[in-house]
């Protein structure tokens, strides 16, 4: 009878350990970009449910106040631009998000949406 253990050894635990720590690392740098991300879109919407919204003026205010509540700071209003459609504004919000990841290699995100506002808030 000759049994012999199986199982990883000690440097392959640790290269496995290193890779799900910079995969968690990276993780933690991408998610609050997207939250902010979903953050955005939710406002957008909100925002096309509101009567009186089809003004790009009143838009871009009531949407910079939802994004103050939300502590979003990586959208400028040189981000956002309206198009005028049928009945409204389309309200277009493209920016980038630069978040450092190690010494001099960065993480960007590149975001947009767009949204229909019309007058009557549908």
């Amino acid at each position: 009878m000759n049994r012999k253990q199986g199982g990883m050894t000690l440097t392959s635990f640790l290269m496995v350990l290193a890779v799900v720590g910079f995969a968690l690392y990276v993780g933690m740098k991408l998610f609050p970009m997207y939250q902010e991300f979903y953050a955005v879109k939710t406002s957008m919407k909100a925002l096309a449910r509101e009567p009186g919204t089809s003004d790009p003026s009143r838009a871009q205010e009531l949407f910079f106040k939802r994004m103050d509540m939300n502590y979003s700071d990586s959208v400028k209003r040189d981000n956002i631009k309206f198009d005028r459609i049928d009945g409204g504004v389309r309200m277009n919000v493209s920016y980038e998000v630069r978040r450092p990841l190690v010494g001099n290699l960065d993480i960007v995100g590149r975001f947009e949406n767009s949204q229909d506002l019309t007058s009557h808030g549908e």
